[in-house]
């Protein structure tokens, strides 16, 4: 039940064929299309128009995942600053211990 069936590598039956040659064909190059003549009036107006609303979402989603980043980070340089601050206060305490024998 739990014994893994290994598969085998089937052997190649029968006569195998050459791969065939490709030979390479002439390239004809076409006539270019004629350019289009109607031109497009430029438009005057942004490709993204943003409503006072949105912009003020943008800039609120903006501000509070810079101040989340920011948090983060203070947090895991203040646990840092600790973890180097208890590991001096142990290493000194040892050093006072090992220093009285």
């Amino acid at each position: 039940m739990f014994r893994p069936k290994v598969p085998t590598m089937p052997q190649p039956t029968g006569l195998t064929t050459p791969p065939a040659v490709v030979e390479p064909t002439a390239v004809t190059p076409h006539a270019p299309a004629p350019a289009s003549t109607a031109v497009t009036p430029a438009r005057n107006r942004p490709a993204v128009q943003l409503a006072p609303g949105t912009v003020l979402a943008l800039v609120g989603g903006g501000t509070a995942l810079v101040l989340v980043v920011g948090a983060v980070l203070v947090s895991m340089l203040l646990a840092v600053a600790l973890t180097a601050a208890s590991v001096a206060v142990c290493a000194i305490t040892v050093r006072s211990v090992i220093a009285r024998r």
